[in-house]
């Protein structure tokens, strides 16, 4: 599997109102942290996420999160 484009090394904390989202797990999407179809090719696949309610979401910015989408902090490692 190919290794994802670091986009940023913190998230995207967004006010996400209730909804499916297609987040970008590639790094290549020009509509980040969301999907917008560049991955084709690379391998990797967007990771769909139901978030419940509206609410303040941290998206994860890295691409390497272990709780993808959502941030958990390893990007302070990289």
């Amino acid at each position: 599997m190919a290794e994802p484009k670091i986009i940023q090394k913190k998230p995207y904390v967004l006010d996400t109102v209730k909804g499916n989202y297609a987040w970008c797990a590639c790094g290549h999407s020009g509509n980040q942290p969301f999907c917008d179809g560049s991955h084709k090719g690379s391998g990797i696949s967007p990771l769909l996420a139901q978030i419940e309610e509206d609410k303040k979401v941290a998206w994860c910015g890295c691409k390497h999160s272990g709780n993808q989408p959502f941030c958990d902090g390893v990007h302070s490692k990289l």
